[in-house]
């Protein structure tokens, strides 16, 4: 599960959140101890607890004292919200930047994602 391209604690972070915004862990559902988590992982209780913390700082958890980590209410719009943000920073903008530097017209963009959309079936 794990890689060497960052720390375990942000890529566990990040699989929590990629499972919030799935769908796969809902609004004020419990995620697992820090304890289970490392156990089923095989990792240091600490590094899991510095995901927990990560996710907790950010508003994506909240603690109930005694029970355990839950996933905020709020914890999918704002994860949506970022994802859309670093979508529009990291792929559109260089796209568009691409596109006017060998002269496509972004209206011509526009029209072969509309085309793309409605092959898969998307089109809105």
């Amino acid at each position: 599960m794990f890689d060497e391209r960052s720390p375990i604690y942000r890529q566990i972070a990040e699989q929590i959140k990629t499972d919030v915004l799935r769908g796969v862990l809902g609004a004020d559902e419990q995620i697992m101890s820090t304890n289970q988590y490392a156990t089923y992982y095989r990792i240091n209780p600490a590094t899991a607890a510095k995901a927990f913390q990560q996710l907790v700082d950010e508003g994506m958890l909240y603690k109930r004292r005694g029970i355990g980590m839950f996933v905020s209410a709020t914890a999918q719009q704002m994860l949506r919200a970022q994802r859309r943000e670093r979508f529009f920073a990291d792929v559109v903008q260089p796209m568009v930047a691409e596109a006017h530097a060998i002269g496509i017209p972004v209206v011509d963009i526009v029209e072969h994602i509309q085309q793309s959309a409605e092959a898969k079936g998307e089109a809105q």
